[in-house]
């Protein structure tokens, strides 16, 4: 499996580019979103990939951040959903956009991906929704976008084995991580601060051992109009 591929940018062409890896050259599809965010040619990038495989054909699908990689990975568990219309749908709303639509319900945002119907796009929505809360949470820390890295680029020298030391316990740390994490994907939903912060508190205050996809599910049904 390729995940990532880092290189120098080739060739671009409509919804696909050519990244040369030390004198191989992949062909990645990519979105328009992705697309524009690409470095001049010759410059240093990196994209993380998934790669299709057919019984006739090998497409690689790349992606700025692990997050979009993911959101990518399930939409395309929805029945009539290809790689490809996945890839429309992230090129058109971003992954944050996606899990807002998906976590709100706004089938129309959904739609609004070219090759979308009003029928698809409500499918992406009844299938996705309960699945949402868990990829936010790890879009958390995945959401940083990746840079390209010279030294992925050239050799790199050896890096020495990081001693081991003594891990205090996390428990405290890991509960108000969750908690933190689980504010923050509100506040990407657009929810406000206070009511966010609210929701959050009063799940984590009847559910203190709860992980971040379960404080997020829960708040989410406490925000839930009425």
């Amino acid at each position: 499996m390729i995940g990532k591929i880092s290189g120098r940018l080739d060739w671009r062409g409509t919804g696909e580019v050519l990244i040369d890896v030390r004198g191989v050259g992949y062909i990645v599809h990519v979105s328009d979103r992705t697309m524009a965010s690409l470095p001049l040619l010759g410059e240093p990038v990196s994209l993380y990939t998934e790669l299709l495989v057919r019984e006739d054909l090998l497409q690689l699908f790349g992606f700025p951040t692990m997050l979009e990689k993911e959101w990518h990975r399930l939409l395309v568990t929805v029945q009539g959903v290809g790689a490809k219309a996945a890839l429309s749908i992230l090129g058109a709303l971003g992954a944050e956009g996606v899990a807002r639509a998906i976590t709100l319900g706004d089938a129309r945002a959904v739609q609004a991906a070219p090759g979308v119907g009003p029928k698809l796009a409500q499918r992406v929505i009844l299938e996705l929704k309960a699945k949402a809360p868990a990829v936010m949470a790890a879009g958390v820390s995945l959401s940083a976008r990746a840079e390209a890295d010279e030294s992925v680029i050239e050799d790199m020298a050896p890096v020495p084995a990081p001693k081991k030391a003594t891990k205090p316990d996390a428990g405290p740390a890991r509960r108000a991580g969750a908690t933190a994490d689980a504010l923050s994907a509100l506040l990407n939903l657009g929810y406000g601060h206070g009511d966010a912060a609210q929701a959050v508190a009063t799940v984590a205050g009847e559910e203190p051992e709860a992980e971040t996809a379960t404080i997020i599910r829960q708040a989410l049904r406490l925000l839930a109009p009425k």
